[in-house]
């Protein structure tokens, strides 16, 4: 089991340092760019998903629901260590004064909800409630709420995929579309199975 965290641990830094030999045009990304814009906001999308991952942990014993809460968890922490490593290697700061998304074109954006920071991010109102939920009622708000992240997720990892420079930050969005798409669909499935469906 070290052996195997070693290894995720030492491609992550591979990718990490190979972003300062696959910069754009210019080189290093401006801080107003969509490659900094992206990693800085992308960064706190997820560190949402693994609090809220944490919590559902502890809300029920359904081993379906905690391996999924792990997986997302550990999956979306090793990206955000990526996105905030790029930041520091391009000597670019990780919270800038500009609101968030002003790097993308929110018309094809689903909205954000009152309350929260970006498209499918859950308010601080739902968080305490996942919090105060247990079995399989937080089960399906947990559901509910990580399939809205996820919509939301996937449109700004789009968005990168189409305005990003920096070929490996590209592929990692990517790969952000096409895992998280996945567990959309898995997720679906685990709701119908108790009786719920998705938000929207």
């Amino acid at each position: 089991m070290a052996v195997a965290v070693a290894g995720v641990l030492v491609a992550a830094g591979a990718i990490t340092y190979a972003v300062a030999e696959d910069g754009g045009s210019d080189g290093t990304p401006s801080a107003g760019s969509a490659d900094a814009g992206f990693a800085r906001d992308m960064a706190v999308h997820h560190q949402q998903a693994v609090e809220m991952s944490y919590i559902v942990r502890d809300r029920t014993k359904d081993v379906e629901v905690r391996r999924l809460a792990y997986d997302i968890a550990q999956t979306q922490a090793n990206q955000r260590g990526m996105l905030l490593g790029w930041l520091d290697l391009w000597g670019l700061p990780k919270v800038s004064a500009d609101p968030p998304m002003t790097w993308m074109d929110m018309g094809d954006m689903p909205s954000a909800g009152e309350g929260s920071l970006m498209p499918g991010m859950a308010t601080d109102a739902e968080m305490k409630r996942l919090g105060t939920l247990n079995g399989r009622q937080a089960e399906v708000f947990y559901l509910q709420l990580m399939t809205d992240h996820h919509q939301g997720g996937i449109h700004m990892a789009k968005g990168c995929v189409d305005k990003c420079a920096v070929g490996v930050e590209k592929r990692l969005a990517q790969g952000m579309v096409d895992a998280q798409q996945s567990e959309i669909d898995l997720m679906a499935g685990m709701l119908k199975e108790r009786g719920a469906k998705p938000r929207s």
